[in-house]
C-alpha cells in the first residue's frame, strides 16, 4: 500500500494548509526549538531517514536540515527533486515539502539547505488545539435565534470563551434563549479581530454550568462548526496562530 501524504492531497486537506510565510516560519522555528525529529521521505517514496531542523538562515529564505548518517542516502537526497518531511508538534501533524536541496556544511557537520516551503500542512482534526480568548469580550459570535415559533428571527451576541479549528465555546446570553444539545444555528457570524466576520453554522455539542470568580453562574455551550468553507477555516487558523505567537512573545518579555 502506498504511503499517504495529506500534503499532496490539497483538495481534501486545503483547510489545514498554511500559506503565509510568517505562519510557516513560526511552525518551523517551533520544531527547531523543540528539537522535533522528522521523517524525510525521498521523492515521496517509502524510503526515508530521520532528520531535524538545525537552523533558519538569517534572511529567512532557507532552513537547514540535518543529513543522514549514511552517505549513500545523502547522495540520493542530493539527486532528489523533493523530500516530504513529516513530524508532530504538540500532537499536531506537520508536513512540508523540501525542494531545491543543496549539501551544506553546518557547524562542522553534514547538512542540507532547502528553501522555506511555500505551503505547510498543520493537521489537527482529532484533537484540536483550543485557544482561550485573550481577554473577556474579545471574541463574540452573532447567532440568529428564532423566537415566537417561526415568526421572528433575532440576532443575539454571545461571548466566545475559547476557539479551535473545529469549533468554539460560548457563554449563553442570560435572556431566556434556549440552547440544547444537537441544536443547529445557521448563518452565524464569528467576529474575529482584524479579520472580520466568519460565516458558519453551529451545532451545540455540550452544555454545562460554570461559576465565575464573582460567584455568578453562567451556562457554557460547546459548539462545532458546520459547513465552514476552506477560506474561513484558514482565517480562523491564522488568527489562532497569530494570537498564540503574540501571547508567547509577551510571556518571554516578562
Amino acid at each position: 500500500m502506498p504511503l499517504k501524504f495529506e500534503l499532496l492531497q490539497a483538495d481534501d486537506y486545503s483547510r489545514y494548509l498554511l500559506r503565509e510565510k510568517t505562519d510557516i516560519l513560526y511552525n518551523l522555528r517551533a520544531l527547531m526549538q523543540k528539537r522535533a525529529m522528522l521523517s524525510a521521505f525521498i521523492d515521496a517514496s517509502a524510503d526515508s531517514f530521520l532528520s531535524a531542523i538545525l537552523a533558519v538562515t538569517p534572511d529567512e529564505g532557507h532552513i537547514i536540515l540535518d543529513a543522514a548518517s549514511d552517505e549513500a542516502i545523502n547522495q540520493r537526497v542530493e539527486a532528489a527533486e523533493q523530500l516530504i518531511c513529516v513530524t508532530q508538534l504538540d500532537k499536531i501533524k506537520i508536513q512540508f515539502a523540501a525542494r531545491g536541496i543543496e549539501r551544506f556544511p553546518h557547524e562542522g557537520h553534514e547538512a542540507f539547505r532547502i528553501a522555506v516551503p511555500d505551503v505547510l500542512l498543520r493537521l489537527q482534526r482529532r484533537e484540536y488545539y483550543r485557544l482561550t480568548a485573550p481577554s473577556p469580550h474579545c471574541l463574540s459570535c452573532q447567532i440568529p435565534i428564532v423566537v415566537g415559533g417561526e415568526s421572528k428571527v433575532v440576532s443575539v451576541e454571545a461571548d466566545v470563551v475559547d476557539i479551535s479549528g473545529g469549533g468554539l465555546a460560548i457563554t449563553v446570553p442570560p435572556n431566556g434563549i434556549v440552547f440544547e444539545p444537537d441544536m443547529e444555528f445557521a448563518d452565524c457570524r464569528l467576529m474575529l479581530p482584524e479579520v472580520g466576520p466568519i460565516a458558519t453554522a453551529l451545532r451545540v455539542r455540550n452544555l454545562f454550568r460554570i461559576t465565575n470568580r464573582d460567584g455568578s453562574v453562567v451556562l457554557r455551550a460547546g459548539c462545532e462548526f458546520l459547513n465552514l468553507s476552506a477560506s474561513m477555516a484558514s482565517s480562523i487558523q491564522r488568527y489562532i496562530l497569530r494570537t498564540e505567537r503574540e501571547r508567547n512573545a509577551r510571556e518571554r518579555i516578562r
